[in-house]
């Protein structure tokens, strides 16, 4: 058991542990407050990828990919530019299509066992060789996590396929989760019959909207990927 947890927190292992053990915590909570997913990326994308994401670039962080609404009507039809790196990456390796932290946990776990298990046969586990083993299977774990997750594409799919009407925005009042003005995108929290609802907005005139700002929600841009709002007082 000793020898085991030497292995699980050495200096090679212990980043991609620690992460892990996070992410268990993260479900754990989760299950406990309803097992709500969340499957803002819920799209379904052709494999020779001629899609287009509809996501504008610049202004994007982890909160923004992993809370993005994108719909199948907002990313099929007539391409206007190329993919970007990043886009290529989430959808080939199924980030788009399935909840985000649900693929993210699987790579997480397929990229710890085989860091884990192959710093431990080859005893690599507190040198720079493990290191190197590390960073190799990323692209291994990848793969793979493509090939585990691919199933549950239907899956989540058909999860709620008679589900709700489409829920409306228009004219709801938000709080903003970050700070947005100009051409700056951010996110935005709704709730609409008693769900917590998370969507990426921009402020209607351009005017400069503060983390916590009360906002209402007056319309959905063109391509369909946003909502614009302005600020609201009661």
């Amino acid at each position: 058991m000793t020898d085991l947890t030497n292995i699980l927190f050495s200096e090679v292992n212990i980043v991609l542990s620690i992460l892990l053990i996070i992410l268990i915590l993260y479900w754990i909570v989760t299950m406990i407050g309803g097992l709500d997913f969340e499957p803002d990326f819920d799209v379904q994308l052709d494999a020779d990828l001629e899609i287009d994401t509809g996501i504008e670039g610049g202004n994007m962080d982890f909160e923004d990919i992993s809370n993005t609404e994108v719909n199948q009507e907002d990313i099929v039809g007539k391409r206007r530019e190329p993919l970007k790196w990043w886009q290529i990456f989430l959808i080939y390796f199924n980030f788009v299509g399935l909840p985000f932290m649900f693929t993210f946990t699987f790579w997480i776990f397929i990229w710890w066992f085989i860091t884990a298990i192959s710093t431990a046969l080859t005893y690599t586990y507190d040198n720079f060789l493990g290191f190197g083993i590390m960073l190799l299977a990323i692209f291994p774990s990848l793969i793979l996590t493509k090939m585990v997750t691919a199933p549950f594409k239907s899956f989540f799919k058909n999860l709620n396929k008679d589900g709700d009407a489409p829920l409306d925005y228009l004219g709801r009042k938000a709080t903003l989760l970050s700070s947005i003005s100009d051409d700056r995108m951010g996110n935005a929290q709704v709730n609409i019959n008693g769900d917590t609802l998370s969507i990426y907005v921009k402020s209607l005139n351009g005017e400069p909207l503060q983390y916590g700002t009360s906002i209402l929600i007056i319309k959905r841009s063109a391509d369909r990927n946003y909502y614009l709002v302005q600020s609201y007082n009661e």
